[in-house]
């Protein structure tokens, strides 16, 4: 812990101290991005896109996941409001123009799903995995051969899933078809450093190179 400490120290002392008039513009909210991505620590949002405090509007949980504006009964998902909220206030108030979906390699969530003994000992993540439900039935249709592409698939599908259900929020699908808002998925490999985009019309993950970047 006493690094942390040393840190923010060192935050003040160097990096405060020597872009104050930056420091001081960041008064007012205005990023440009809502960046979803998931709580693990490998994951550095800022650095991933070389962007400044104040341009992402960031939100975290396990596996990066958006629950549906609606259930399976046709009622609007009141129980993750933590997520939600946050989604409707940055394209609401803030009114961010891009939206990034980040899933990751090596994702912690989307290999807890397939250890059923794990989870009944933590019944809060259990609760919140169940968003993966379908995620899980889609790769299940495409029959993986081995544990480790069956995991590498559902973290792919999952980034998938959740821009469908980013879409199913009445904000966001008006604001994107008024071509008011961009909606991007990433998939960020931690071993390689590369980071793939997923093409929502093509439906395909291409790497994000130079010559495709916009």
């Amino acid at each position: 812990m006493n690094e942390l400490f040393q840190g923010a120290i060192k935050f003040y002392e160097e990096d405060y101290n020597n872009e104050k008039a930056f420091f001081k513009s960041l008064q007012e909210n205005k990023p440009h991005t809502l960046f979803i991505t998931c709580v693990d620590s490998r994951i550095d949002p800022n650095r991933l896109t070389h962007s400044k405090p104040g341009e992402l509007y960031v939100v975290r949980n396990i596996g990066n996941l958006i629950p549906p504006f609606k259930d399976e009964n046709d009622e609007m998902m009141e129980g993750y409001l933590a997520t939600t909220s946050s989604i409707e206030y940055s394209i609401c108030k803030l009114k961010v123009k891009n939206i990034i979906v980040c899933g990751h390699s090596n994702c912690g969530a989307c290999a807890a799903v397939y250890n059923h003994d794990m989870l009944n000992e933590m019944p809060y993540v259990k609760k919140w995995l169940e968003l993966l439900n379908p995620t899980i039935a889609k790769v299940e249709t495409m029959r993986p051969e081995s544990e480790h592409k069956r995991i590498w698939l559902t973290e792919l599908q999952n980034i998938q899933q959740q821009l469908y259900n980013l879409l199913s929020y009445p904000f966001v699908e008006e604001r994107f078809n008024r071509g008011e808002l961009q909606i991007y998925g990433w998939y960020y490999n931690i071993m390689n450093g590369q980071i793939l985009n997923y093409n929502l019309i093509t439906r395909e993950f291409k790497p994000i190179v130079r010559d495709n970047t916009h």
